[in-house]
């Protein structure tokens, strides 16, 4: 089962990306605090630049915490896919798919033989680490309920 609000969120460690270096970190240091986990599929997908997109301009207008994504691809395409994006956010690079199975959320693709990824997934976390809210699509294209992370944010 996913982690539900009131619910610690998993302890994980992996690489994480900054669109220059990567190195290994714990999701608790990463989110310093409290802050914004998303959890999406491959780099530069249009889903996954439209999503993050909607993350860079979030955090610099609204939410005002961390926002640290997750995503099974190596550290090389994380860094080459934030830089494309020109963004400052940060993603964890899951290639193991540990920490994505700490979620309960690693799930096999349809047509793409022995690929898995993150269901698509977004978790706000407060300082002591507990999931406040959480967001988890039921496939692959709706958008985020933007208003609703916003609020979750706001309520930190």
């Amino acid at each position: 089962m996913p982690s539900s609000e009131c619910d610690l969120v998993p302890a994980f460690e992996a690489l994480l990306c900054t669109s220059e270096t990567f190195r290994s970190r714990r999701l608790t240091d990463a989110l310093d605090g409290g802050g914004v986990l998303v959890l999406l599929c491959f780099a530069f997908n249009p889903i996954a630049e439209n999503w993050w997109k909607r993350y860079e301009y979030a955090d610099r207008d609204v939410l005002d915490v961390p926002v640290v994504g997750v995503s099974r691809d190596g550290p090389c395409a994380q860094n080459a896919f934030l830089c494309y994006l020109d963004s400052a956010l940060r993603t964890f690079s899951d290639t193991d798919g540990e920490a994505t199975r700490s979620f309960d959320l690693l799930t096999d693709r349809e047509a793409m033989a022995g690929t898995s990824t993150a269901r698509r997934a977004v978790f706000v976390v407060d300082g002591t680490g507990t999931v406040t809210h959480r967001w988890i699509a039921d496939d692959w294209v709706s958008p985020v309920p933007r208003e609703d992370i916003e609020a979750a944010v706001a309520a930190l």
